[in-house]
């Protein structure tokens, strides 16, 4: 089998990890996840033992023939590598979220926006990686890729994770969930229109998809079927926000913070609490502009520069905003009530140590300072609190907020989904139709050879001394009948993918012609992109 001469010994040991001889197995790890409509969730994992043995069909002996030079074992491994090969690639998703991990182990994997063409070109350079998106965001953190196998990818990509956050494998897997193709499609769709939001119809996720299409262009490794997934995720958040009432009176994780914090303060101080916003980003912002819906017209914002609190100023004429900067951090965490802390630091701006010896709230808020941090990695310690002078609020304390409307989510939920699921379906025939652009190729291929090789024929026969015009007439003769003889086939080989039929169709067309003229695209795509993978290694 071609397989055999490619591979090396060690790199069929490892395809064959899955497949041993009959009297031997194999013991693995298998998680099992139900995929509920608007959340996906954890529901147990145990250990089984899955036997691979060795069929008639694989190994079959013809009593006409000598006896092959082959082991036994040599034949399986060829036969294995020859099944590998044909597996048709995957796109999936491997991610911990809200829904399933606690922040303590998201803000460990959390990965800056800086760094996702970083992340994109080392998921890539896995052996069966072949193209790769990173969506890291504060309650979420999915590793999207294609796969030239399922359970090769989950285990490089996992193994990747673990390598990057330093939390072992088999912590990760308890909580990691994993979607493959048609799932995957969903689950970033949901993802796009805010249905797997803490927060039902946030406008924020949407963005933060935008920005992973816009980061990604020109990365190698952000390819075709990743771009185009993630593309089609913008139009359905898009969509679903334009056709539903899902985004009318939402709110964002920077408002369900501020609804937070007037939970938990005495009713009797929400008009006098001193009120302190650190970091003037997109979601600081978001946190200003709610405290002042709220009927806050005092605070302190603290940030690395006074251009955005500038901005933000002149934005909000009739409220008092007063800038500090960094330096004057601690300070201003002395005299404030309520801290809200959104920041891109990768570590902790408080510990401990920093806050035991500030002087206490304020009696009206009951003399305990209260952290509302909905930055990952966290700006708040854990340490912190053990401190009875504080209360430490985080992103995951914001499903107590969103408890109070589940109702009223899960009916805006169901007016989503029909579109999900339609723009779903015409995104897999997309990727599925894309299975004839090698064919399309090759047959324009065959066709203009042989057109070159009869068109030199042709000039040759009519001497040395013929005119350009007529030379161009000839030549535009033969493309001419060769692009009315392609025309059919062409036609045969597209699909717009609104109905499984035509999709369908269009596939049998692809492999006629590939049997048809020789060429040879069905065997060899994926193969060949394994072999180049191989031979990138050292």
């Amino acid at each position: 089998m071609a397989v055999s001469t490619s591979f090396s010994g060690a790199k069929l040991e490892a395809l064959l990890l899955k497949c041993t001889s009959s009297n031997a197995t194999t013991t693995i790890s298998t998680t099992h996840f139900s995929l509920a409509r608007n959340r996906k969730t954890l529901l147990q994992t145990h250990r089984g033992a899955i036997r691979c043995e060795v069929s008639a069909s694989d190994v079959s002996v013809d009593p006409t023939k000598k006896p092959s030079t082959l082991s036994a074992l040599e034949q399986l491994k060829t036969s294995a590598a020859d099944r590998y090969t044909k597996e048709k690639s995957s796109i999936m998703v491997i991610g911990l979220s809200v829904h399933t991990t606690p922040v303590e182990m998201r803000e460990k994997l959390a990965i800056p926006e800086a760094e996702w063409p970083r992340a994109i070109a080392e998921l890539c350079s896995l052996n069966h990686i072949e193209e790769a998106a990173v969506l890291s965001t504060c309650n979420r953190m999915e590793i999207y890729v294609v796969a030239l196998s399922k359970h090769r990818g989950v285990k490089e990509v996992t193994e990747w994770m673990s390598k990057t956050s330093g939390i072992p494998v088999a912590d990760l897997s308890q909580h990691q969930f994993l979607l493959y193709n048609k799932d995957a499609t969903q689950h970033i769709f949901e993802v796009s229109a805010g249905l797997d939001s803490l927060v039902l119809g946030e406008g924020q996720i949407l963005a933060q998809v935008k920005q992973v299409v816009k980061v990604g262009q020109g990365v190698n490794g952000f390819g075709r079927n990743i771009s185009g997934l993630f593309k089609h995720a913008i139009t359905v958040g898009k969509r679903v926000r334009t056709e539903t009432n899902i985004a009318a009176g939402a709110v964002s994780v920077s408002s369900a913070a501020v609804e937070l914090a007037l939970m938990k303060l005495p009713e009797a101080s929400h008009a006098n609490a001193r009120m302190l916003i650190i970091g003037a980003g997109k979601m600081g912002k978001l946190v200003i502009k709610h405290l002042v819906a709220k009927g806050c017209t005092k605070m302190v914002v603290v940030n690395r520069s006074e251009e955005r609190v500038a901005a933000i100023r002149e934005e909000l004429k009739d409220v008092e905003i007063i800038y500090k900067p960094l330096s004057e951090m601690l300070t201003c965490i002395g005299e404030a009530d309520v801290a809200f802390t959104s920041t891109a630091s990768e570590t902790p701006l408080f510990l401990k140590d920093d806050v035991k010896d500030l002087p206490p709230a304020t009696d009206e808020v009951g003399g305990r300072r209260f952290f509302v941090d909905i930055s990952v990695p966290r700006n708040v310690g854990s340490c912190v609190s053990d401190l009875e002078s504080v209360r430490v609020f985080n992103v995951d304390d914001l499903k107590e907020v969103v408890a109070a409307n589940k109702e009223d989510r899960l009916r805006k939920a169901m007016e989503a989904q029909a579109i999900i699921s339609e723009e779903s379906k015409q995104f897999e025939a997309w990727r599925d139709s894309l299975e004839t652009v090698p064919t399309i190729k090759k047959l324009r291929a065959y066709a203009e050879r042989i057109r070159m090789a009869e068109l030199e024929k042709c000039l040759g026969k009519m001497g040395d001394d013929i005119p350009k015009k007529t030379q161009r007439a000839v030549d535009d003769l033969s493309r001419g009948i060769v692009n009315k003889m392609l025309h059919g086939p062409m036609q045969h080989l597209r699909c717009d993918g609104s109905d499984s039929r035509t999709l369908n169709e269009t596939l049998e067309n692809m492999h006629a012609l590939n049997r048809m003229f020789n060429l040879e695209t069905e065997v060899s795509v994926l193969e060949q992109k394994i072999r180049a993978k191989v031979e990138q290694k050292p």
